[in-house]
């Protein structure tokens, strides 16, 4: 019941000019190719989705996201799974920082004096928090598509969970590490604040928690509480930025380990020794003797010489790329799903691998679960936030009579995606469709 995701970070779509455009665009081809080739070798079945921590985009621009939506549906039809299966967090890149107010440099300076106890005053109100999220606008858009946008009250997301074996499964943790980003932070002091409301990462029987975060642990002034989250809660803990890739496995306790990945860049600035092209092929599996989650990466990296991606052997366990961590959430599985049953699957009866949305615990998120289960919303929704423009938007939800009489908020995304949802429960989906169908194809007419 292997689980295989390609993971890509720091993307930086948007960097690209003078001569290196053309080799980054052709690096990016080759990474499909490459993804390709390498998961097919694997089991093709088991391909679950894309995993990006961070900086898809170089300066948090509209163009930008366009570009990777395109690049990251031909990645995802390359390895063989949905365009929507896609799992991501902003990073320091995906800040607009031209949005940034001269309230907001203040903001962000109080924090940075400060703390933790600064970074919860601002965060506990409504038009502080705003001011700074309103830089992640493009990113949001993008984002929402993907079921993966920001929460507005700056917490954890986590609404996606996998089966690695019979009652055991991985939950993905999103975290916002670059909210408070201004392009100037360092890691010798840090700035940077995950806070409690995002790192209080919950705990499930028979789960084992994924963070996937930008920045790792170091560049975080509450680093210390964060790290002590992160050792009891989460398996394994994905970053991204530094663009040098590293693994540790850190035994918390007796059967119990966490694994901190660090990524390396799909496309960094330049390429050297250090600090090339890379990206990786991660498999979740469950080990039965052990009852423990298994991961095992395999690290590729650009070969300046043959201009190809190639196994790298240095990084991330090398030639020995299997990791088995204590997992204590595992032995807390519901006791009647019997570690015979992968036994039993295994001589003729397949268990069939399950991904779940995972609701989020209020109303909103309620309604929500119930529109995602409806066939076709994932694509339909995925298409309205990602590839139509806000006025297109509008005007679907206006010509469906989704704004009723007495509505009196200002439009933003959370409010178009309880319109959506609404739509969606009131059997309202082929129209959804029918009507991005037509708007894009008259946008493409209107181009041509």
């Amino acid at each position: 019941m292997s689980a295989i995701f390609v993971h890509v970070s720091d993307i930086h779509f948007g960097q690209e000019r003078h001569q290196r455009v053309y080799i980054h665009e052709d690096v990016k081809r080759e990474l499909i190719a490459d993804a390709t080739e390498v998961v097919a070798s694997l089991s093709p079945s088991g391909v679950k989705g894309v995993l990006v921590t961070g900086d898809v985009a170089y300066s948090g621009k509209a163009e930008q996201y366009d570009v990777a939506g395109h690049w990251l549906d031909a990645l995802a039809d390359g390895i063989g799974c949905p365009i929507h299966q896609v799992q991501l967090v902003p990073g320091n890149h995906d800040v607009d920082r031209e949005k940034l107010s001269v309230g907001g440099e203040h903001l962000l300076a109080y924090i940075r004096q400060g703390g933790p106890a600064e970074y919860e005053k601002v965060m506990s109100n409504d038009f502080d928090r705003a001011t700074l999220f309103q830089r992640f606008e493009e990113y949001g858009r993008f984002s929402i598509g993907y079921k993966c946008g920001l929460d507005a009250e700056a917490k954890l997301a986590t609404n996606l969970r996998v089966e690695v074996g019979p009652g055991r499964w991985i939950r993905f943790v999103r975290l916002n590490s670059s909210l408070l980003c201004h392009g100037a932070e360092q890691d010798d002091q840090p700035e940077l604040v995950i806070g409690e409301r995002q790192f209080v990462i919950p705990r499930h029987a028979g789960e084992e928690n994924v963070v996937l975060v930008h920045h790792p642990l170091n560049w975080y002034k509450d680093a210390e509480d964060v790290r002590d989250y992160v050792r009891s809660r989460a398996r394994v803990f994905i970053s991204g930025h530094e663009h040098d890739p590293k693994v540790a496995i850190d035994e918390v306790a007796e059967d119990c380990d966490v694994m901190m990945l660090a990524a390396g860049a799909a496309v960094p600035f330049k390429s050297d020794d250090t600090y090339t092209h890379t990206y990786n092929v991660i498999e979740f599996d469950w080990d039965e003797a052990a009852d423990s989650l298994v991961v095992t990466i395999h690290p590729r990296a650009w070969n300046a010489s043959k201009t190809c991606f190639e196994a790298d052997e240095k990084r991330l366990g090398g030639k020995n790329p299997r990791f088995t961590l204590g997992s204590p959430n595992f032995k807390k599985a519901d006791p009647s799903i019997g570690q015979g049953e992968q036994s039993a699957a295994g001589s003729g009866s397949p268990h069939e691998q399950m991904m779940e949305v995972v609701p989020v615990e209020d109303a909103e998120g309620e309604e929500a679960a119930i529109t995602m289960a409806v066939e076709g919303y994932d694509l339909a929704l995925l298409r309205f936030f990602r590839d139509l423009y806000e006025g297109e938007r509008l005007r679907i939800l206006v010509d469906l009579d989704a704004l009723q009489p007495g509505l009196d908020e200002e439009m933003n995304q959370g409010l178009e995606l309880r319109l959506f949802n609404w739509l969606v429960g009131q059997n309202r989906l082929p129209e959804i469709v029918s009507m991005t169908d037509r708007l894009l194809s008259e946008r493409k007419e209107g181009n041509a």
